[in-house]
């Protein structure tokens, strides 16, 4: 790839800090730890589907990804196409303000409306996912990913926290339920249409090997070689399996310390804002451990946190207990975001970044609806206390085949360059 100067190196920088800002602002909104259950329940969504949305958002997000993947394999113009997919999640948001914001239907059938805003939002981002992956690769310096990362996800984090707060003013505003969540949900999108237009004035680095036209026969040869003979990369996809219990945990959170202390529904606002400044500080810290000692640690980090949410879960007994768990949560996702990026990156070597991306989230997939089957049925049939016992002693699991199963790409020799020879 040829180089980006250091002029469109900070352009780049700053415009997708601000591009992660808007995103984080408008998902406060639509937050799958906070506002989302908080949204299900007050709609009387069953106990299981309020438990499955996370879960559900991540296999929904899998789903179309290989095949965008496989479409998108000869694309050159990789910045038209990331703009275009991600107009492809406007619709359902756009579905679900109009719905809440104005016809604001209640009864013990009104949450199937947002359920299929939510299936179709899911897909949406399961198609932006990969090319956004591919976009990134090129925006970026090799040697300056983790810092690039860390800061933008920051930013994420700033929009988070601003858009907690007027979630807090929203929820509590003369505004009726649903009608506030539907016009919270309006914000969101019009969030994505302002973040989108950004990747207009970002940089491309330009590639000095000649393309290589790839068949479906080639592109699939080169997947199944890479999930047979790629040792490293099989047992970090089998630690990633086993942590997917966290996904259920992120969705009973804020239900299951709601009805241990029976706080108002508004709080989605505060969490939301505790959430996204430990987020932001998570972000930046994870990308700076990840440059300097390798990315595999600085996920480990995020799953450490996340056992550490489900311990103090389980031990809570006011308000302040809940705020410090959703320190934790967002300490999690923060230090997962840049470190999970980076990874795929290291992981592809000089290969494309998109199809790693899509083999991690789909391989991962049906241990997800498994996570989540288990989970929720531990829920319904012997509480919620339990379900937290069950996602603690596998994410235990899991982090310790993180730590000790799976090598750092960087001191890795076994790199997929050597694989595809």
């Amino acid at each position: 790839m040829g180089n980006l100067s250091k002029s469109d190196k900070r352009r780049n920088l700053a415009l997708n800090s601000i591009h992660e800002y808007f995103w984080g602002f408008g998902l406060a909104f639509h937050s799958v730890y906070a506002a989302v259950p908080l949204f299900l329940k007050t709609l009387g969504a069953p106990d299981a589907v309020i438990v499955s949305i996370a879960g559900l958002f991540s296999i929904l997000v899998a789903m179309p990804q290989f095949l965008t993947t496989i479409l998108s394999r000869n694309t050159q113009n990789i910045k038209s196409l990331a703009i275009s997919v991600h107009f492809s999640i406007l619709p359902p948001i756009f579905m679900m303000w109009f719905v809440f914001a104005f016809f604001a239907p209640t009864g013990p059938s009104a949450w199937i409306y947002y359920y299929i805003c939510f299936i179709l939002y899911g897909l949406g981002v399961g198609v932006i996912i990969p090319v956004w992956a591919g976009f990134l690769r090129q925006v970026v310096s090799d040697n300056d990913r983790g810092r690039f990362f860390g800061i933008s996800f920051a930013f994420n984090s700033i929009g988070g926290f601003c858009g907690g707060i007027l979630v807090k003013l929203l929820l509590s505003s003369s505004i009726e339920f649903p009608r506030n969540f539907g016009w919270g949900f309006a914000v969101y999108g019009l969030a994505i249409l302002i973040a989108t237009l950004l990747f207009l004035g970002m940089k491309m680095r330009t590639s000095k090997d000649p393309f290589i036209h790839k068949t479906v026969k080639d592109f699939l040869s080169e997947t199944k070689t890479i999930l047979t003979k790629h040792r490293n990369f099989r047992r970090y996809l089998i630690s990633r399996a086993v942590l997917t219990v966290n996904y259920p945990a992120v969705s009973l959170y804020a239900v299951f310390m709601q009805d241990k202390l029976g706080f108002d529904v508004s709080e989605a606002g505060i969490f939301t804002v505790i959430n996204v400044v430990s987020y932001g500080i998570a972000s930046y810290l994870a990308g700076l451990i990840g440059d300097k000692y390798g990315h595999k640690y600085a996920i480990s980090l995020a799953y450490i946190s996340n056992l550490t949410a489900v311990t103090l879960a389980l031990l809570v007994n006011s308000m302040a207990g809940v705020y410090l768990v959703f320190v934790f949560v967002g300490m999690g996702m923060g230090a997962f975001m840049p470190s999970a990026m980076n990874l795929v990156y290291s992981f592809a070597g000089k290969r494309d970044g998109k199809l790693f991306m899509a083999l991690i989230d789909s391989s991962i997939a049906p241990f997800t609806l498994l996570s989540i089957i288990l989970a929720g049925t531990i829920t319904e049939t012997f509480g919620a206390t339990w379900a937290f016992y069950f996602i603690g002693l596998f994410l235990l699991i899991g982090v310790m085949m993180m730590i000790f199963f799976v090598k750092d790409p960087k001191q890795d020799t076994e790199t997929v360059d050597s694989i595809l020879v």
